[in-house]
């Protein structure tokens, strides 16, 4: 290789002097102690503070988890994004945020399992450490499942967006939470009964938010995959990776015997959910991305069955 030519002779300062080019400074006298038993803690301070937190930690932490599943793959690693808090009360004045994450790294017994039975221990654990009243862990994940071509039976893997909450007071003080997020496919009802032939279809995007009943753990089901046949069976057909020409036939076709609109794919689901008596409250939205108009079409329903007459 031949060296290349230039004809630039400049001379730099050495590293050291770059450094203090641009703004480092000698060490100061160091006085404050180094030993954590010496040093100040602040946020143990026992004042009046004005006012209650109700939700004071740390949020966008990535880890790896571990989730099991119902569907193929049933045992899949992913990444969970944490947000984990505590209660503060006004008589102190903050949390110490380390043993968030010490909490994390001492329950990743081979890997961190988002089940809810795991994370309740996790958060009665973490509970212990903090020493608060109460303590609320949510963690958000891709959810993978095998989706195969429903005439070719050609697999691949779809994916859905899951969150597991738990807000956490005592073993017999806790609520389970828990969101879906999957794609589907929808036919407007409206392009097919004007028009002389075909009619216009889109993604639709349906997020489902769910309260369990304090008896949960007793019906020993997989939530994800009776949150996303919820989804998926009442659209107008389901989105699939690997599709091959007579998957493709199947599928159009099936779309145009199914039309539905934003406004029935939210009541469709949310009767599903209504039927699963494991569910306390529910909020469904179907968001349409549209493909004739610059808009979404986007509808919502919200139910409390311990509210309902």
């Amino acid at each position: 290789m031949n060296k290349i030519e230039t004809r630039s002779h400049r001379k730099l300062p050495n590293k050291a002097e770059r450094h203090i080019l641009f703004g480092s400074v000698e060490p100061g006298p160091k006085t404050k102690p180094t030993k954590k038993a010496d040093m100040a803690d602040l946020q143990n301070t026992e004042k009046d503070f004005l006012f209650d937190i109700k939700e004071v930690g740390i949020s966008n932490v990535k880890y790896p988890v571990v989730i099991n599943s119902s569907i193929t793959p049933t045992i899949q690693t992913s990444i969970g994004t944490f947000k984990l808090t505590a209660q503060v009360n006004r008589k102190n004045k903050g949390t110490n945020m380390s043993r968030f994450l010490e909490q994390i790294e001492q329950s990743n017994n081979g890997g961190f399992q988002v089940d809810f039975t795991s994370l309740l221990q996790f958060s009665e654990q973490l509970k212990g450490r903090l020493n608060q009243e109460d303590v609320t862990i949510e963690v958000q994940y891709p959810w993978f499942f095998e989706r195969k071509g429903p005439s070719s039976g050609s697999a691949g893997l779809n994916h859905a967006e899951a969150t597991t909450k738990i807000e956490y007071k005592n073993k017999e003080q806790q609520r389970l939470s828990a969101s879906l997020t999957t794609y589907v496919t929808t036919l407007c009802p409206c392009s097919k009964e004007i028009s002389e032939y075909s009619a216009h279809s889109q993604r639709g995007k349906v997020t489902m938010e769910v309260t369990f009943t304090d008896d949960f753990h007793d019906y020993k089901v997989d939530w994800k995959e009776a949150l996303l046949h919820a989804a998926e069976s009442n659209a107008s057909a389901i989105i699939y990776p690997v599709l091959k020409r007579p998957d493709e036939k199947n599928v159009t076709e099936q779309a145009y015997e199914n039309p539905r609109f934003v406004e029935d794919i939210v009541r469709l689901v949310a009767a599903d959910l209504y039927d699963l008596p494991y569910i306390e409250k529910f909020k469904v939205t179907c968001e349409n991305e549209e493909s004739i108009h610059l808009h979404d079409a986007i509808a919502i329903i919200e139910f409390d069955k311990t509210t309902d007459d």
